[in-house]
């Protein structure tokens, strides 16, 4: 697989992440929600100053640790993404480490600027904010929070049975973290690759034995023995 077809996948996603997150924050105020299709897709404004799915990671130290910590990984990926195509891998798993890096970075932008280019959202005054605002941004460089805002609650009003250990009555709704484009590219790549895996490693492994027969070295000498 070429190298360019790649570059051109990861920038379609990266520009829709953006594209979707910049619409959010600039006409949603935090907390905001409008119905998609029917009750089961929404677009429920949330800023996720964590890791994927709202995870969140030891405060102020915590948000500046992940953020290094995605900028690292999206360094290295570089290379190991470069590697992949140069040892031609299979195209199905290049295609989903291209999904997961894209990701990747598609989260870190936020983290890295959107504090600094955005006003604050302020769930309770519902503001909308501003791009670039006269005072500045709601926080400085590595602090800026990653905008969710896909929201599938496929079933809801639903309870856990009362012999459930721990949750037994409480109420269960099944879609209910809400993400972006980025976190669904992340988790597309890797269940893709988990569940393809032999069929991705095994084509590898036949390509390069392949290429080692081939590059063989033919003489009498070696015919011979």
């Amino acid at each position: 697989m070429k190298a360019r077809q790649i570059v051109f996948l990861i920038l379609l996603i990266i520009f829709a992440d953006q594209a979707l997150k910049f619409y959010i924050k600039l006409h949603y105020y935090a907390g905001e929600e409008h119905k998609i299709l029917g009750n089961w897709f929404r677009l429920h404004f949330v800023e996720n100053e964590g890791m994927a799915w709202g995870w969140k990671f030891g405060g102020g130290f915590g948000k500046i640790a992940l953020t290094l910590f995605r900028l690292v990984a999206v360094i290295w990926g570089s290379f190991l993404l470069r590697d992949f195509i140069r040892k031609q891998y299979h195209k199905g798993f290049i295609i989903c480490a291209a999904l997961i890096y894209a990701g990747a970075l598609g989260n870190l932008i936020d983290s890295l600027v959107y504090g600094l280019i955005f006003e604050q959202s302020n769930p309770f005054s519902q503001n909308i904010a501003r791009l670039f605002p006269p005072g500045g941004g709601y926080a400085g460089f590595l602090h800026g929070k990653v905008v969710d805002m896909l929201y599938f609650p496929l079933i809801t009003n639903a309870h856990y049975p009362s012999w459930v250990p721990f949750v037994g009555g409480d109420d269960f709704e099944f879609f209910r973290p809400v993400f972006n484009l980025a976190d669904a590219s992340i988790s597309t790549g890797v269940i893709v690759i988990l569940v393809f895996q032999n069929r991705f490693f095994k084509k590898h492994e036949e390509t390069k034995h392949a290429v080692v027969e081939t590059g063989s070295v033919v003489n009498d000498k070696t015919q011979i023995f």
